[in-house]
C-alpha cells in the first residue's frame, strides 16, 4: 500500500473500524489470560453523544486498548439504559403532538408506543461511539429493559422483599409534579434562589384571653385585634396547615401559650402547639405547620396528633380538599394569594429572601413534599457493607478526595424510594388480592404463575384474574445497580463461566455527580450478591466546561457537536484535544484548539514515518553517531515508559499522553531523527545504512504502540504500512514489550540531556552572531571536554567543522555554560562588527540607565531605612549584577573597536 502524501483521517478511520469489526478484534470470550473487564456506564437508550459521553468513553477506550497490548483478555461491555422518567416524558410529548393522552391509552398500549420510540431512536449514541473508536464488544451490548436484565431486577426485587429488606408504606417522598412519580432524595438537586419570605398574620381566636406572661414578650396588634406573625416562603400552603408551633422556650411567643390562631384567608381555627424543633432565631419564631407537605411538619403532626391536608394534586395544582384557588398551579398561587392576603390586610410585610430549593433532578421543575404510598430499600445493611471497602482501598478512587463524599453519604444514609408512578420500566411484581376472611394482602413473586401459587395458600378459591399486580414501575437505578453483575447474566445464573471469569470487573470510569445513583449502589450490589467487589479502581472524571468555565449546554450555545469535531479533526484528533484538558476529577476546560492540536500532532506522526520511509537504505558502515543515537534513545524509551507506567498507575492519564506526545515530537522528530538523518550533498540525499534504517523503524512501531491507546486509527494506518501484515493482524493486538530501564540508561539519558544544551549553546551563539546554518563552526571546551564520547553527534547537530580542547577561550570567542563546563565558539570574521558593535553599544546604555536608576533608589535614606530587608537586599543585587554586565559590555565594545 502506497502511503497517501497527507493524513485523511475520514478515510482512515472508517476503513480500519470497519476491519476491526470484520476481524473481532473487539470480542473476548473466556480463556487462559487474565481478564480486563470494563462496563459501559449506560447512557440514555434514546441518547445522543455529547462532550462527557466523549470525555468517558475516551478514558475507557484507553484502559481497554491499553489493557488488551499487555495481553490481557480485555472484554468492555457496551449498553443503554431505558431511563424511566426521560423516556416517558419524550414518548408522552411525542402522543400529545398526535392528539393522544396518557390517560386515554391502557398501559399496554401506552409501552407499545414506548418500546416503537425506542427502537426507532434507541442505540444511536452507541453507533456514534464507532466513530470515535470505541473498541466495545458490540456483540454483548445490554439493555436494562432486555429479558436477561429483567429477570435479574424482578429476581433481586423478590429476594430482597423476602429478605425484610423491602416494604411499602406511607412515607412523605419527594413528588415530581411534571413527571408525576416520587423521586428519591438522590435525584433531587439544590439550588439558589432569590425568593420572597411573607409574613402572615393569623389573628388570635381567643383575643379575650390574651395576655403578657413575659417581659420578652413581642405581641402584634392591629385595630382587628391580636395576632401572631408567621414567616414562610411558601403562602400557597397555608390552606394545609393545621396547627401553628412555637418553641416552649421562647420568651418572644409565651403569650402564644395555649391559644387557637385563624388561619388567614381560610378562616380556619387550628390550635398554638409547643414543641423544641421550632428554631428560635428563625422568622418570628412562629412555625405554620403542614403535615402533608413538609417532611418535618409531617413528623410534628405525627407526634401531636394533628390532621393531614393534602392540597395538592399530582400534577402540582390546587385540590378539591384546598377550599380555594381549585384547580390552579401551585406557582400561580403563590403570587396571587401573595395579593388577595395583601389586599385583606393579612400581609404584615414581604422580604427578599435567599434560600435552596430542590428541583427534579430529570425535569427540572421544584419537587413537592408529598405524602405517598411507596415501595422502599432498607439501607442500613447496604450502607454497612459498602463503606468498609472503599474507606479500606479494597475499592480505589481516582482521586482519593470522593472518598469522603462517599462516606459522608453512606454515614447518613435515609431508605431509597425505589418506586415510580411511571409505565415505561420494570413493572413492581407485587400482586394484591383479598383473602379468605376479606382483608386486603399483598404477595410478591417473580411470575403471575407463582404470585397466584402463594396467594392461594391464603385463600384457596382464588384464580388468576383476582390478583391485581401494582400499577408503579421501579426506579430506574434499581437495574443500574446490578449492571457489572447482569451483564454477565450473574443473578440468574450466578455460577456460570462468564460471571466467574470477568467478575469483578477492573475499572469504572464515571462522573462524581453519580456516585450515590449508581457507584455506592453497585459496590452495595455487589457485595450483596457477589460477596466481591464489583470492580477494583472507580475514576472519576471531571465536568466539560467550556474555555470560560462554564458548564457546557445547549441554552447557553456553548456545547459543540461531538460528530462535528471528529467530522473536522478526526477521531484521533478529537480523542487527544479531550485527553490534553482532562486531570481525572478536575473539570475539563475545553477549547477546540486542543483539537487543533490533536490534528496538528496527526500531521507530525503522518510527515515523521514519510519521512522514513522516504530514506533510501545501502549497504554501509554505521556512522558513530548513529550508534550513538540508536543506544540513547533505546534507553529514552525505557525511562519514558516506566514514567508512563507510574502515571497509568496513579490514572493520571491525561499527564500519560503529555508524556508520551513530548516522546514522539520533542524527542524523536526533534533531535533522534536529525542525529541520524542522511545527508545531502550536492542536492542530492545520501543513503542511510540498514541497521540504522531497521532501528528507527523498530522505534517508530514502538511509538505506535505507546500511542495507539490514545490514538487507534493513525497507528493502525501506519503499523500496517511498517511491515508486511497478515490478514486479520491488528496494532491492537500486538504486545507492547519494553525492558525497565536500568542505571546505565539513566545515565545515558542525562549524558545527551547534557550534550543537548552544548548543541544549543552553538546554536544560540548562531543566532545572536547572525551566523547562517550552514557556516560550520569550531567549539572550544575550556580545560576539558566532558563530552568527548558525543562528538560526532555535536558536530552534526551544530554544525561543527572541529572541537578543540582548550585552556583559555579565544578574544573572539562567545562563551557558553553546560552545568560546571565551560565552552566557546570563536566566531572571529564570521560576525558583522559594526551590527555587533551598535548593539553592545546600545544594550549599556540600557544597563547604564537601570543601573542609574537603581542606584538613586539605594541613595534614598527613607527607602533603605524603611524598605524591608529583602527588598533593599534585592535591590543591591540588581546593582552589583548590571555593573558586572556592564563591565563584561565595555570589555566587549572594546574587542569589537580593536578590530
Amino acid at each position: 500500500m502506497e502511503l497517501a502524501s497527507k493524513y485523511d483521517p475520514q478515510n482512515v478511520e472508517s476503513k480500519w473500524y470497519q476491519y476491526w469489526l470484520d476481524n473481532k478484534l473487539f470480542s473476548s470470550k473466556p480463556d487462559g489470560r487474565e481478564p480486563y473487564t470494563v462496563v459501559i456506564p449506560p447512557p440514555n437508550v434514546t441518547g445522543v453523544l455529547h462532550m462527557g459521553h466523549m470525555l468517558n468513553n475516551t478514558i475507557q477506550d484507553i484502559l481497554v486498548r491499553r489493557a488488551r497490548m499487555e495481553g490481557k483478555n480485555a472484554c468492555w461491555v457496551p449498553g443503554t439504559d431505558h431511563a424511566s422518567i426521560a423516556t416517558e416524558a419524550k414518548v408522552v410529548n411525542k402522543l400529545a403532538q398526535e392528539g393522544i393522552k396518557k390517560t386515554d391509552l391502557t398501559r399496554e398500549q401506552f409501552l407499545e408506543h414506548a418500546w416503537d420510540w425506542t427502537n426507532e431512536h434507541g442505540g444511536i449514541i452507541l453507533k456514534q461511539l464507532r466513530r470515535l473508536g470505541c473498541s466495545c464488544d458490540w456483540d454483548r451490548t445490554g439493555f436494562t429493559m432486555d429479558e436477561t436484565r429483567s429477570k435479574s431486577v424482578i429476581k433481586v426485587f423478590v429476594d430482597l422483599y423476602n429478605k425484610g429488606l423491602i416494604y411499602r408504606g406511607v412515607r412523605m417522598v419527594n413528588w415530581d409534579p411534571q413527571a408525576q412519580t416520587a423521586l428519591s432524595d438522590e435525584e433531587v438537586i439544590y439550588k439558589d434562589e432569590h425568593s420572597k419570605l411573607y409574613h402572615l398574620k393569623y389573628y388570635v381566636v381567643e383575643q379575650d384571653k390574651v395576655e403578657r406572661k413575659d417581659e420578652g414578650n413581642i405581641m402584634h396588634k392591629d385595630e382587628k385585634g391580636y395576632y401572631a406573625v408567621v414567616a414562610t416562603t411558601r403562602p400557597e400552603t397555608i390552606m394545609g396547615d393545621s396547627a401553628m408551633c412555637i418553641n416552649p422556650d421562647d420568651i418572644k411567643n409565651t403569650w402564644l401559650k395555649g391559644l387557637h390562631v385563624v388561619v388567614p384567608a381560610v378562616n380556619r381555627e387550628i390550635p398554638v402547639i409547643e414543641d423544641s424543633y421550632v428554631d428560635i432565631e428563625f422568622g418570628t419564631g412562629c412555625l405554620k405547620v403542614t403535615p402533608a407537605h413538609d417532611i418535618n411538619d409531617h413528623a410534628l403532626g405525627l407526634k401531636h396528633g394533628l390532621e393531614t391536608i393534602d392540597i395538592f394534586n399530582d400534577n402540582g395544582t390546587i385540590s378539591e380538599a384546598a377550599g380555594l384557588y381549585v384547580g390552579m398551579d401551585r406557582m400561580d398561587v403563590r403570587k396571587q394569594i401573595a395579593i388577595d392576603l395583601q389586599n385583606a390586610g393579612l400581609m404584615e410585610k414581604i422580604e427578599d429572601y435567599d434560600n435552596k430549593v430542590g428541583f427534579s433532578e430529570r425535569t427540572n421543575v421544584p419537587i413537592e413534599p408529598k405524602l405517598s404510598t411507596q415501595w422502599f430499600l432498607k439501607m442500613e445493611h447496604f450502607a454497612e457493607i459498602a463503606l468498609g471497602p472503599v474507606m479500606n482501598d479494597d475499592i480505589e478512587f481516582y482521586p482519593k478526595k470522593y472518598k469522603n463524599t462517599y462516606r459522608h453519604w453512606l454515614e447518613n444514609i435515609k431508605d431509597w424510594c425505589i418506586s415510580r408512578q411511571l409505565w415505561w420500566g420494570h413493572r413492581i411484581p407485587a400482586y394484591y388480592f383479598t383473602t379468605a376472611d376479606g382483608k386486603k394482602d399483598v404477595v410478591v413473586a417473580e411470575t403471575a404463575e407463582e404470585a397466584l401459587k402463594l396467594a392461594q395458600q391464603k385463600n384457596a378459591n382464588l384464580k388468576a384474574e383476582d390478583l391485581t399486580q401494582d400499577e408503579d414501575a421501579l426506579d430506574t437505578w434499581f437495574s443500574s445497580w446490578l449492571w457489572p453483575i447482569s451483564l454477565f447474566d450473574g443473578i440468574n445464573n450466578p455460577d456460570n463461566e462468564e460471571i466467574n471469569y470477568y467478575y469483578p470487573t477492573a475499572d469504572l470510569v464515571t462522573g462524581p455527580d453519580i456516585i450515590f445513583f449508581w457507584v455506592a449502589r453497585m459496590i452495595m450490589a455487589g457485595y450483596e450478591y457477589r460477596g466481591k467487589m464489583p470492580f477494583k479502581h472507580v475514576y472519576f472524571t471531571g465536568i466539560v466546561r467550556d474555555k470560560l468555565g462554564r458548564k457546557m449546554s445547549k441554552s447557553l450555545g456553548n456545547s459543540p457537536d461531538p460528530i462535528m469535531l471528529i467530522e473536522k479533526y478526526g477521531a484521533d484528533g478529537v480523542r487527544m484535544g479531550m485527553m490534553l484538558a482532562a486531570p481525572a476529577g478536575n473539570d475539563i476546560l475545553f477549547d477546540e484548539s486542543l483539537c487543533e492540536q490533536g490534528r496538528n500532532f496527526n500531521n507530525k506522526i503522518w510527515n515523521a514515518f514519510r519521512l522514513i520511509e522516504g530514506w533510501q537504505t545501502a549497504d554501509i558502515e554505521q556512522p558513530e553517531e548513529n550508534k550513538i543515537a540508536i543506544n540513547w534513545f533505546d534507553a529514552k524509551l525505557k525511562v519514558i515508559n516506566a514514567e508512563m507506567q507510574e502515571q497509568f498507575k496513579q490514572y493520571r492519564i491525561s499527564e500519560a499522553l503529555m508524556t508520551v506526545y513530548r516522546l514522539f515530537w520533542d524527542e524523536f522528530s526533534a533531535w533522534y531523527l536529525e542525529m541520524i538523518k542522511p545527508a545531502y550533498i550536492d542536492g542530492k540525499a545520501q543513503p542511510i545504512d540498514q541497521i540504522t534504517y531497521n532501528s528507527t523503524l523498530q522505534f517508530f512501531e514502538t511509538l505506535m504502540k505507546m500511542l495507539h491507546p490514545f490514538m487507534p486509527f493513525i497507528t493502525e494506518e501506519l503499523w500496517q504500512h511498517i511491515a508486511d501484515r497478515k490478514n486479520g493482524e491488528s496494532i491492537m493486538s500486538a504486545t507492547l514489550t519494553i525492558d525497565n530501564p536500568s542505571e546505565s540508561d539513566h545515565k545515558l539519558v542525562d549524558a545527551i540531556e547534557n550534550m543537548k544544551q552544548v548543541v544549543g549553546g552553538v546554536r544560540t551563539v548562531r543566532n545572536q552572531k547572525n551566523i547562517a546554518p550552514k557556516e560550520a563552526l569550531e567549539l572550544q571546551a575550556i580545560g576539558q571536554n566532558a563530552y568527548e564520547a558525543y562528538n560526532s553527534v555535536i558536530m552534526k547537530m551544530a554544525n561543527l567543522k572541529a572541537i578543540n580542547v582548550v585552556n583559555a577561550k579565544g578574544d573572539d570567542a562567545s562563551a557558553f555554560m553546560v552545568s560546571t563546563d565551560e565552552f566557546a565558539v570563536p566566531v572571529g570574521d564570521l560576525i558583522d562588527v559594526a551590527a555587533e558593535l551598535e548593539k553592545a553599544q546600545k544594550e549599556l546604555e540600557h544597563l547604564q540607565g537601570f543601573h542609574a536608576s537603581v542606584e538613586k533608589k539605594l541613595a534614598n535614606k527613607n527607602f533603605v531605612d524603611h524598605a524591608p530587608e529583602a527588598v533593599v537586599a534585592r535591590e543591591r543585587k540588581k546593582l552589583s549584577d548590571s555593573e558586572e554586565k556592564m563591565a563584561a559590555l565595555k570589555e566587549t565594545i572594546a574587542k569589537l573597536q580593536g578590530k
